[in-house]
């Protein structure tokens, strides 16, 4: 399994938190490695525009995968990164293969949103296999996705709005929070998630 290194943070916990879960996962940017992977990881804390600007390189290997049914995980921006556009920082083009924007949480919260929070389920999925609905997770982040299409949405949260903080689409998974640092209930998902590549 590869986590892409496109010169964001929380490498390391995303790697230990996917081999805790039974995956042999390689940090790379390497467009060889990411095409020989079975599965795709997009990490990610820090802006949209610079990520989007390390991931031209291997933008295609990404899209390449997707098509082909590869599992492909998203987290925090690495979920954003997927969505149309965002606009943070103006209005920067994201990957484009979940149509829809990503906006700022309102003026009347806090953000960043740090700290743990419930999700609601909006439909089943595999990746929420044994997790229970209301389960707290982890979130680091001050825009959120809001995707044209609502049958994609798998989870949603409330922070100053009601936003989707899981979504999905044939083999793409992305979560809003993280996964890796959301103690029991992330390691769930993430061996649900390694389960899903197994297969």
């Amino acid at each position: 399994m590869a986590v892409v290194n496109y010169g964001v943070g929380n490498l390391r916990s995303i790697r230990k938190g996917l081999e805790k879960s039974g995956a042999t996962v390689q940090v790379t940017h390497n467009p060889a490695d990411l095409r020989g992977s079975d599965a795709i990881v997009l990490p990610g804390v820090g802006a949209f525009a610079p990520a989007v600007k390390n991931m031209e390189p291997i933008a295609d290997v990404v899209a390449q995968a997707m098509k082909s049914g590869k599992p492909i995980l998203g987290v925090c921006l690495g979920l954003q990164l997927l969505f149309t556009k965002s606009s943070e920082g103006g209005s920067v083009k994201g990957l484009d293969f979940i149509s829809g924007e990503v906006v700022k949480l309102p003026d009347s919260v806090k953000t960043p949103q740090m700290g743990w929070n419930t999700i609601n389920f909006a439909r089943s999925h595999p990746l929420l296999d044994g997790v229970k609905e209301g389960s707290y997770v982890y979130f680091v982040h001050s825009y959120y996705p809001q995707p044209a299409d609502p049958t994609v949405v798998v989870t949603t949260t409330d922070y100053g709005v009601k936003f989707a903080s899981m979504v999905a689409k044939k083999n793409l998974f992305a979560t809003q929070f993280h996964p890796e640092k959301s103690s029991k209930t992330g390691l769930i998902m993430l061996k649900n998630f390694v389960n899903i590549v197994k297969r």
